[in-house]
């Protein structure tokens, strides 16, 4: 099984980058039967990405950066690479997608996908606001392409 979650805030920008690739995808493949493909939208929900990739051989995972580099830069990066251990912390808001990773492979072991990508689209605004910057809906395409290259070819198998 194939998972993708786009995460972010679509109510601050460019923080919506992943949800908004996600729509893309959803949109594209509405009419078509995917097999051992799911699409999900997590909002900033990091507790559901955790549940919703159990039982995936393979997860992508989309988000918006805000790392100072050029706006709309993408990064696709090996997951292991961002995994976090999550703070001590009851609140669920402290509880990111980059904590899922790490605490699905603690706690679903081999049930946990090990073939973990994610894309960063760099953020150009975080601002409070319910549109994409035009640079962040540029590189959201390209994202939603490159995914549809490795959802074809995972529907291939």
């Amino acid at each position: 099984m194939l998972t993708i979650i786009g995460c972010g805030n679509l109510n601050r920008s460019d923080d919506g980058v992943g949800v908004i690739v996600v729509r893309l995808l959803l949109e594209k493949f509405q009419n078509t039967e995917l097999a051992n493909v799911q699409i999900f939208d997590a909002g900033t929900d990091g507790m559901g990405v955790m549940f919703k990739a159990r039982g995936s051989d393979s997860l992508i995972i989309i988000d918006a950066g805000n790392t100072g580099s050029e706006p709309g830069a993408v990064f696709e990066v090996p997951g292991h690479e961002l995994e976090g251990k999550p703070p001590g912390s009851f609140n669920l808001h402290d509880f990111r997608w980059d904590h899922a990773l790490y605490s699905g492979r603690q706690i679903f072991k081999d049930e946990f996908p090990t073939d973990v990508t994610v894309y960063l689209i760099e953020a150009k605004s975080l601002e409070l606001g319910l549109e994409l910057s035009d640079i962040a809906q540029k590189s959201a395409v390209i994202v939603a392409d490159k995914i549809t290259k490795r959802i074809d070819a995972y529907n291939a198998k």
